[in-house]
């Protein structure tokens, strides 16, 4: 039973962190193969770095996972504040380089959460009650 509690944030984040790393790749694929052709260079360049910011916090996601059982809420909380930044962000960086949708204050409040988040995970490793991997 106790391993189980253990486990279940562990899921959630790979879980989480794997559809992002799958949109990613799908976009990345999109603009490879298509989009390039239809698109100026500022769009371009504003694609691929969203693309390059979303792969990142895929990543980092999967790390939530693996620390989150001994870094506790903070880890959690750091989670939460990638995923959301990362749909943020990158969702108001795709909908301006693709349709020419400005979403004010969009960006910035998913890169301020992305912050935060690094921020959290930070902390989270420093602060006092992390637990120590087994070895």
């Amino acid at each position: 039973m106790a391993c189980e509690k253990v486990e279940a944030p562990t899921r959630v984040w790979v879980g989480v962190g794997s559809f992002i790393g799958l949109g990613a790749v799908a976009m990345a694929a999109a603009v490879a193969h298509g989009l390039s052709a239809r698109l100026d260079a500022a769009a371009l360049a504003m694609t691929r770095s969203a693309l390059q910011i979303q792969g990142w916090h895929a990543l980092v996601l999967l790390f939530v996972g693996l620390w989150a059982a001994r870094g506790g809420a903070l880890v959690r909380l750091a989670g939460a504040a990638f995923v959301g930044g990362t749909l943020l962000f990158c969702g108001a960086v795709y909908s301006l380089a693709l349709f020419g949708l400005h979403l004010p204050l969009v960006a910035p409040t998913g890169g301020v959460l992305l912050m935060l988040g690094w921020l959290l995970l930070g902390i989270s490793a420093f602060r006092p009650g992390s637990r120590e991997p087994p070895l």
